[in-house]
């Protein structure tokens, strides 16, 4: 016998809020790295500060959309693959197959 109890998440007879997908695109997905190793990778918008890319060696500048890579079987641990996260350019990012990164 069915249920007939309410949803908790949304109360009954309200708007149904649509996905945003621009917010599915800061959400971290699991993607190969430079070195074959397992990377959580996550689109951000930008920042306020600007960060030096692995793989060109160029600067980001700060507002510009790019990628934040972490290795997530780093050798020493979790904390350790956060702690050394790395920004780099969307197309950098794109192209660590074909390309050594520069540190």
């Amino acid at each position: 016998m069915p249920s007939s109890r309410r949803s908790r998440r949304r109360p009954y007879g309200a708007e149904h809020v649509p996905l945003d997908p621009e917010r599915l695109r800061g959400m971290p997905r699991s993607e190969r790295g430079p070195d074959g190793g397992s990377y959580s990778v996550r689109q951000v918008r930008g920042s306020e500060k600007s960060y030096r890319c692995p793989g060109c060696d160029q600067l980001i500048p700060p507002g510009v959309a790019h990628v934040v890579a972490w290795q997530t079987d780093h050798l020493l641990g979790a904390q350790a693959g956060i702690d050394d996260r790395r920004h780099w350019h969307s197309g950098c990012w794109q192209a660590r197959g074909r390309r050594r990164p520069t540190r």
